[in-house]
């Protein structure tokens, strides 16, 4: 078994050699090639030019949708500025020359520009006491900055609790404390955690995440009140 599997071996190295030592070897593999290029141009052309098409068409879209975004950014200034100056309507829908974040949103859809006027939106639509229109905006909204998408996350939740769906708020509560945890915002993002599972009646829940606070935190503005709020619920709980 050993001797034939060595003639094997010898029979493919010998096929090997022959096809890089002998030219007329290599002339018939490469003639092979061409007929078959001449047999099938154009199908051979055909996928030439659909890769062609497809890679013009992926830079195509990465030009066009920079340049979309770019003119949305420069159209919302004046939405912003009107946000800032608490003058929402226009914020909302423009001021008849200038467009509002709906307009941005409806014209520039896929840019960054209408994902961050989905935020302006929500947040209005919150503060206007229309609950389900922020939720719907606010989850349009995605954002790798920490502050952004973690004040997004509490938003919601805020929605969510005024629509009495205190579940979904506690997920968006804790979405919001657990995005890249700082001493700034989390205890903030915490405290209306704690107040959403007292809402939902799991005392122990909120009795814990008090104590994250207090554990953690002890140089927020929530400390204190995190402390005289554990201490209240666990009278309760020990009744």
């Amino acid at each position: 078994m050993a001797k034939q599997k060595t003639r094997k071996g010898k029979a493919a190295l010998d096929t090997s050699n022959e096809l890089l030592e002998n030219p007329e070897a290599i002339a018939t593999r490469l003639g092979r090639g061409e007929a078959f290029l001449k047999e099938n141009t154009r199908l051979v052309g055909g996928i030439i030019g659909l890769m062609i098409l497809i890679i013009a068409g992926i830079v195509g879209y990465q030009i066009h949708k920079a340049n979309q975004n770019e003119k949305a950014q420069g159209e919302m200034f004046q939405a912003v500025y009107y946000y800032e100056q608490d003058s929402v309507d226009f914020a909302l829908n423009g001021d008849g020359v200038q467009p509002g974040f709906l307009d941005i949103i409806d014209q520039y859809g896929g840019t960054d520009a209408s994902n961050l006027a989905h935020f302006y939106v929500g947040s209005i639509y919150l503060s206007q006491g229309e609950y389900q229109s922020a939720v719907d905006h606010l989850e349009e909204f995605s954002s790798d900055d920490f502050l952004v998408q973690a004040q997004a996350y509490s938003l919601t939740g805020d929605a969510y609790l005024e629509l009495g769906k205190t579940q979904e708020a506690i997920q968006q509560y804790k979405n919001a404390a657990n995005y890249k945890p700082n001493k700034f915002f989390t205890p903030k993002y915490l405290f209306k955690l704690a107040i959403a599972y007292e809402e939902a009646g799991n005392l122990q829940a909120a009795i814990d995440t008090y104590g994250e606070i207090e554990s953690n935190y002890s140089d927020a503005y929530e400390y204190t009140e995190a402390r005289k709020h554990k201490a209240r619920l666990e009278g309760l709980a020990s009744n």
